[in-house]
């Protein structure tokens, strides 16, 4: 009871702290450097929260350079990612309406996290574009298909395509990385955290983006929804049923 009233008050002022201590990073900074604030942010925040993790990622390289594909369901999400994907130069792929967010938007710009224009197809297939020249310079983007938080928890919405284009452009491996139970932690739309649910992560076999042509981007998407979905079904029962 106590970690979820901490979190519950500092949640909002340990995050504007953070952004302001991003949005004060010199822009030649380096890429290790930037991720400082975010990584204390997420630390900070599970800590106070007493979240528990229970993760798989023994399929991945700790320090390898992928595009990392995730379902999405709590605010939660984000520092478990930051805390797991510590040494992956992970960069989220974020609706550009966030970015406009005083304080908290110009921390994720300074912090390198990539903005996505939906506001119209040629804004999109810009923003696209950019990415991939950003993901070619080291980072590690990390993007929520379902292109918000999901609020069933008994199976995952449907995933959007701008993700695939990204990810068949960069031509780095695809890691699915599915988390169950977070929405039971952190419901959407809440702020009282449920430390007694434990997080569970699992890290899904890297997909060769060879294999498919950028005209098969829906079958990628048909295919990574199946595996993750299916993933996140037999999690969840294994979460229910223990």
């Amino acid at each position: 009871m106590f970690r979820a009233i901490l979190f519950f008050f500092l949640l909002i002022p340990l995050t504007v702290y953070y952004s302001w201590l991003q949005s004060r990073m010199d822009e030649n900074c380096t890429s290790e450097e930037q991720n400082v604030p975010g990584k204390k942010w997420a630390r900070t925040l599970l800590n106070i929260a007493g979240v528990k993790i229970d993760a798989d990622l023994s399929g991945i390289d700790p320090h390898g350079h992928y595009v990392f594909i995730a379902n999405h369901q709590s605010l939660v999400d984000i520092p478990v990612l930051f805390k797991l994907l510590w040494d992956n130069n992970i960069r989220f792929v974020a609706k550009k309406s966030l970015f406009d967010v005083p304080v908290y938007g110009t921390a994720l710009g300074t912090a390198g996290h990539i903005c996505v224009d939906r506001s119209n197809r040629r804004a999109a297939m810009k923003s696209l574009g950019e990415a991939v020249e950003r993901i070619k310079n080291g980072i590690s983007p990390l993007i929520f298909p379902e292109g918000t938080r999901n609020e069933n928890l008994d199976k995952l919405m449907e995933f959007k395509t701008g993700g695939m284009i990204i990810a068949l452009k960069s031509g780095l491996p695809v890691v699915p990385i599915v988390l169950a139970n977070t929405g039971n932690v952190l419901p959407k739309g809440k702020l009282w955290v449920r430390n007694k649910n434990v997080v569970r992560v699992k890290a899904l076999p890297a997909i060769d983006p060879s294999a498919y042509t950028l005209k098969e981007r829906d079958k990628l998407k048909e295919d990574l929804y199946s595996m993750m979905n299916e993933e996140y079904r037999k999690m969840m029962a294994e979460v229910n049923n223990g």
